[in-house]
């Protein structure tokens, strides 16, 4: 995913500067195949090549073409690399965007969010499956899921805004003791520093984002490359298309304006746990 949206941004810039494929190609000296491959996400490109790209499609945006610099070089070898091959990568690609994020943005309303679930809570979800996954893969994905968490419980923890609908608090999965202790981690979570997390009742009716079970939008270091990440029946969806990117931005921004205030919402969550 981190190379198609890389190659996603290039293509934008060369289209911006009014530009054909073959055009590019003959000013870089190499072909438009190659072209053609760098912005589908194939392979990647040296950084001296993105710099010379981004002279030869004129654009004068130098935060943009720094962070585009960072993406270059390879795969960033992340924690997540040791379960390539284990588990769908779709799940890594998840990793890595949330690692590069400045900012996480979601609204849930099936699920909780999986950067609060507890083991107990995730082996769940993940037993729901079918046909059900075999006994290892489920084991994996749960530390995989884990391990996630250390973006907002590490040394520089991202700060994050999370909008859960009262369904995805109220559904029992894996047993009443279970509920109990990951609405207890939820307000634990509630009170760090860099975690804002809402509560939307079913008293307030419809809302935007209502039809969709997660939505997750990762603000990167520059607005251009944000990316927003929603689950499906057939795997990971990601959408970085500026346009799209701004219609889920609104979306969240009434989503969140929709919901409890931050210390209402906890007092909402106290009230569902006593009532387990």
């Amino acid at each position: 995913m981190r190379q198609r949206r890389f190659g996603a941004e290039l293509r934008r810039l060369r289209e911006a500067a009014d530009m054909s494929a073959p055009t590019a190609a003959n000013l870089l000296g190499t072909t438009r195949t190659v072209v053609s491959n760098i912005e589908a996400g194939r392979f990647g490109i040296s950084e001296e090549r993105l710099r010379r790209l981004a002279s030869i499609y004129q654009c004068d945006d130098e935060d943009l073409v720094d962070a585009l610099a960072r993406m270059t070089g390879g795969r960033n070898r992340g924690w997540w690399e040791e379960y390539r091959g284990k588990i769908p990568p779709g799940f890594l690609d998840v990793s890595e965007m949330e690692h590069d994020a400045v900012r996480l943005r979601t609204v849930q309303t099936a699920h909780l969010p999986g950067l609060f679930q507890t083991e107990d809570h995730a082996r769940a979800v993940f037993q729901l499956f079918t046909p059900p996954l075999p006994r290892l893969e489920v084991e994996l994905r749960i530390a995989h899921r884990l391990a996630r968490q250390q973006v907002l419980t590490g040394s520089d923890p991202t700060p994050y805004v999370g909008v859960i609908h009262e369904a995805a608090l109220r559904v029992q999965l894996g047993g009443r003791d279970v509920a109990r202790a990951q609405l207890n981690r939820l307000l634990e979570a509630s009170e760090w520093d860099n975690v804002t997390l809402l509560v939307i009742p079913f008293a307030t009716g419809g809302f935007p984002l209502f039809g969709d079970s997660a939505v997750l939008y990762a603000e990167a270091a520059n607005a251009h490359l944000d990316t927003v990440h929603m689950d499906s029946p057939t795997g990971a969806v990601f959408v970085d298309s500026p346009t799209q990117l701004a219609h889920f931005r609104k979306r969240l921004d009434l989503a969140e304006q929709a919901a409890l205030s931050q210390e209402s919402s906890r007092d909402y969550i106290h009230r569902i746990l006593k009532d387990l």
